[in-house]
């Protein structure tokens, strides 16, 4: 009888023994199985290659603004919108509901997720369907590199290789940046970037519940869930999102209600296409460059945009209208308009008029009295003479043909009188004002070979609209100037921060005095604002060049300057195109559309000298003429002999032996004496001018000396009608 217990207990310890076998052998099949995956996967790496990486930096060209905001995006090489894009550019709750939704253990596997890919196989067994993928973000990001063939059982091995390698290389973040880089949306969309944009006009970096969802659920399909194609089938995957998102408990069931209420957009929408004149020159200077970072700010620059446009269409046909918005204490531009409509022909619009060389017109004449304060040969309240005077054969009119008398500095130039501002450029020296601009690092531009002269004042030179602006920028400054700069890839050069200085562009020196500035300021601020605007907000000086062909209008207040410019991107002239009327308007609406409330300029700096009139001034700076030695209200200068008629290097069309040609000649002392070629053609007692018959054709040099025996020659070549 003692061996019934015994016996009876071998059966359940032989079922023990072979549960223990059949568990170790399962144990060493699994251990067997998995380890000879590995080496599958191993091999397999070895025969692929590592994942072409290289595929992940094929991206589209963008150009931020300052807070990374999209200015404007170019398509890549193969015509697909692929936007660079990282973690930090994307709502959070995005990336909480893409990872709850595609990859719960993104964190946690190595590229691969077993239990996932256990739990798709069970079910496409019992269901003989697919229910679910095993797939990760980065066996998804895999797929995206290889650009290959998705659901195949030889793509899935090669994606299961890849995202080991993937996850060998990078950090989950990179892996993030990756898929949120290369993700399809549906037609040339990729990447979460350029699908919020194309289907919400927005950047990613705040989304609502709904467009988060949906953004999550369109590469799962992304072409059977287009919006602009199938929007009940983006509704219902978005739907599916949400329900997974507040089991989650990412929102509440209350917000995924609300957002199954949002309309699902049914259209894409235009990419920004913002400064488009700034963004073909970088792309021009920099085509290998990815990613440009500016200054700008988007919104200051869309709205300026708007603005340059609105007033063209008002001004009329043809005319076109540019401006640049800069930050006088950095240099920083704000806004740059190249033109009014960069499609529009008729307008010339993709000619970029900020950086195009034309006549700075009257605006000039600040800096010129800048100089002149600075000198000390003047003072705002000093009194100088608006009559006509010649300088040689140079006699300068006001615009209105008019002149005023007696009038203050101040008030000559807060009325841009002509003759004041040559006076006072003919004592400073138009070799020093063009000096001071070459060292304050503001460009401007001669005929070849000639040189700075009094026509300066009046708009007789070439400039550019941006330097313009630094040349107000640096009087703003209290005359210390900064370089102008729209790129963030480097530090503006500020005047008064260490700088290194470089043989191939010199550090900018001072402009003007600080006083000097302050003088100027003070008169501009109170200059006669366009109808309907007010006075005493901005410093502002408008200009018209010759022939009417521009209109320029340039301004500060206490942070930002502003310059104007509208005309013609052809040059012709449009008759009656002033400045104070074209372009002063549109000054005072980029200013107030810019920073609607007021920035107080500086207060005055030690050495400013106020007196309640000319009176008060020290007797060198009561009257202009007197300080400068001459006899008030006389001649500034004796005006010297000059041939006016016929041009120098003109063509003269002589019609005969019996016709004569008339000569003229302006300014010098009675009576002229004519010479033709070195030999005397006639004399003039009591006029200047002289009726000469020529002998023939070809070129003739011509000669007239007056009393005191001063000359003008001029080369002309006479010809045959």
């Amino acid at each position: 009888m003692s061996s019934g217990p015994s016996t009876m207990r071998s059966p359940a310890r032989r079922l023990v023994r072979r549960a223990v076998l059949a568990i170790a052998s399962a144990g060493l099949l699994v251990a067997g199985l998995m380890a000879i995956t590995l080496v599958g996967l191993t091999l397999a790496e070895r025969h692929l290659g590592p994942p072409p990486m290289a595929e992940t930096e094929k991206l589209s060209t963008v150009m931020l603004d300052r807070s990374d905001r999209l200015l404007r995006a170019f398509t890549t090489a193969d015509g697909r919108w692929r936007l660079p894009a990282t973690v930090d550019d994307v709502d959070p709750r995005y990336l909480k509901m893409l990872l709850a939704f595609e990859d719960r253990r993104f964190y946690e596997h190595g590229g691969i997720d077993l239990r996932a890919l256990a739990r798709a196989g069970a079910q496409l067994a019992s269901n003989l369907r697919i229910v679910s993928g095993g797939s990760t973000l980065t066996m998804q990001v895999a797929r995206l590199i290889d650009d290959g063939e998705a659901h195949s059982f030889t793509a899935k091995l090669r994606q299961l290789v890849r995202a080991r390698q993937i996850e060998r290389r990078l950090g989950k973040r990179q892996i993030l940046d990756l898929y949120l880089r290369l993700a399809p949306f549906g037609g040339n969309i990729e990447g979460v970037r350029a699908a919020s944009l194309a289907w919400f006009g927005k950047e990613p970096k705040r989304l609502t519940p709904g467009e988060a969802a949906l953004l999550v659920a369109l590469p799962q399909s992304p072409e059977r869930r287009r919006p602009d194609r199938f929007a009940d089938n983006a509704r219902r995957a978005r739907d599916r999102v949400l329900d997974r998102a507040a089991t989650a408990g990412i929102i509440s069931s209350a917000e995924a209600r609300h957002a199954r209420e949002e309309r699902v957009p049914t259209a894409r929408r235009a990419f920004p296409k913002l400064a488009p004149h700034l963004a073909d020159a970088e792309v021009k200077a920099r085509p290998d460059q990815r990613i440009h970072r500016t200054t700008l700010d988007a919104a200051a620059q869309a709205g300026l945009e708007a603005l340059a446009s609105e007033h063209a269409r008002m001004l009329g046909t043809g005319l076109s209208v540019a401006l640049i918005a800069v930050e006088h204490a950095s240099g920083r531009v704000v806004a740059r308009v190249g033109s009014a409509d960069y499609l529009d022909d008729a307008r010339n619009g993709a000619i970029d008029m900020v950086s195009a060389v034309r006549s700075p017109g009257s605006t000039l004449k600040p800096l010129i009295y800048a100089l002149g304060f600075e000198l000390g040969l003047a003072h705002p309240e000093m009194l100088i003479e608006d009559r006509l005077t010649r300088f040689g054969a140079y006699a300068p009119k006001n615009f209105d043909e008019e002149f005023h008398g007696t009038v203050t500095v101040a008030e000559a130039l807060a009325r841009s009188l002509n003759v004041p501002a040559v006076k006072m450029l003919a004592a400073v020296g138009p070799g020093r004002l063009a000096g001071r601009l070459a060292r304050a690092g503001i460009a401007t531009e001669l005929a070849p070979g000639a040189i700075p002269s009094l026509a300066v004042a009046l708009g007789g030179i070439g400039m550019r609209l941006e330097d313009l602006a630094a040349l107000y920028a640096a009087i703003a400054r209290g005359g210390l100037p900064v370089v102008v700069t729209h790129s963030r890839e480097g530090a503006p050069i500020a005047v008064d921060a260490p700088a290194a200085t470089t043989a191939a562009k010199p550090r900018p020196r001072r402009l003007i005095g600080e006083v000097a500035a302050f003088y100027v300021t003070d008169i501009l601020r109170n200059a006669p604002p366009p109808p309907a605007a007010k006075s005493g907000r901005i410093a502002f000086k408008t200009g018209t060049s010759y022939g009417y062909r521009d209109a320029l209008a340039v301004g500060y207040d206490g942070r930002h300057t502003i310059a104007v410019w509208v005309g013609r991107a052809d040059a012709a002239p449009v008759p009656g195109l002033m400045g104070r009327t074209a372009a002063a308007p549109i000054l005072f609406d980029a200013f107030q559309r810019l920073t609607p409330d007021r920035t107080p300029f500086p207060t005055a700096p030690t050495g400013v000298l106020k007196v309640a009139s000319g009176e008060a001034l020290p007797p060198p700076l009561k009257r202009f003429e007197t300080a400068m030695g001459e006899t008030a209200p006389g001649p500034f200068l004796e005006p010297a002999v000059a041939i006016a008629f016929p041009p120098d290097r003109s063509e003269v069309e002589v019609e005969g032996r019996d016709t004569p040609l008339v000569l003229k000649a302006d300014g010098g002392a009675l009576p002229l004496t004519w010479l033709a070629d070195g030999a005397p053609i006639g004399a003039t007692a009591n006029t200047r001018e002289l009726a000469w018959q020529p002998q023939g054709e070809g070129f003739v040099r011509l000669s007239v000396i007056d009393a005191k025996g001063r000359v003008d020659r001029v080369t002309v070549r006479l010809r045959q009608p």
